[in-house]
């Protein structure tokens, strides 16, 4: 079996129980998900000061577990992804940088939709150290929080909609990413209303954290996007 760590830095076990969910339902037999919620910091991730704290609780989560073949950040904004690839001895990939990825090997640029609205500017930062501004149209939030959307996803599904609709329309996006672990399983729904292709944060997580857990490989050797 291969065991991949699936990290989530916040501190509530709903999300990490739907990131698993939907992460054992999209990976081979031989792969096991260990899922991993973060022991102290916020219950959900939506400011600067808890995106900080839970790169603590993501390095104390490996620490906790470090028998793994890879490790999956299951947080879209991946707090803490480079001090937990300094670490590791596996390689380590997050929920938005696999998406990112994934999203500028299509053509045309890609927008990303999201809740919460104190998250572009640590999503702008992220996308522009990981290599990804050329190819970012837009981050567009909704009001709600990507826990609250958890909570209640039939009521979000609008208000994402119609956001991935002016990502295309108004800001030149080719593809839209859903981006959050509470919004896990919502791109299949959101795809059918919006008219817009939309890429799963978690699902694009998981597909390369079951390729890095096969590689053998200690590092994670992202192909930098084309511009």
């Amino acid at each position: 079996m291969k065991r991949i760590l699936a990290i989530n830095p916040n501190t509530t076990q709903s999300i990490t129980d739907l990131v698993a969910k939907h992460l054992r339902a999209m990976v081979s037999k031989d792969v096991e998900i260990v899922p991993a919620t973060g022991a102290f910091g916020a219950p959900y991730i939506s400011t600067e000061a808890a995106y900080a704290v839970a790169g603590h609780a993501a390095l104390d989560c490996l620490e906790k577990d470090p028998s793994c073949d890879a490790v999956l950040l299951a947080c879209f904004g991946d707090p803490g992804l480079f001090a937990l690839r300094e670490v590791s001895a596996v390689p380590v990939v997050g929920l938005a940088e696999a998406s990112m990825q994934e999203a500028a090997e299509r053509a045309g640029a890609f927008s990303i939709v999201t809740g919460g609205r104190r998250w572009p500017p640590m999503l702008e930062r992220l996308a522009r150290e990981l290599g990804f501004t050329a190819k970012l149209a837009s981050i567009r939030p909704i009001t709600l929080t990507g826990g609250q959307v958890a909570a209640a996803p039939q009521a979000a599904i609008g208000a994402l909609a119609a956001e991935c609709r002016a990502a295309r329309e108004a800001d030149g996006a080719a593809v839209v990413i859903l981006g959050g672990a509470g919004l896990a399983g919502l791109a299949e729904r959101v795809a059918r209303e919006s008219g817009v292709e939309i890429i799963d944060s978690v699902a694009a997580g998981g597909r390369v954290a079951e390729a890095l857990a096969r590689s053998g490989e200690a590092h994670y050797s992202r192909i930098p996007p084309e511009v």
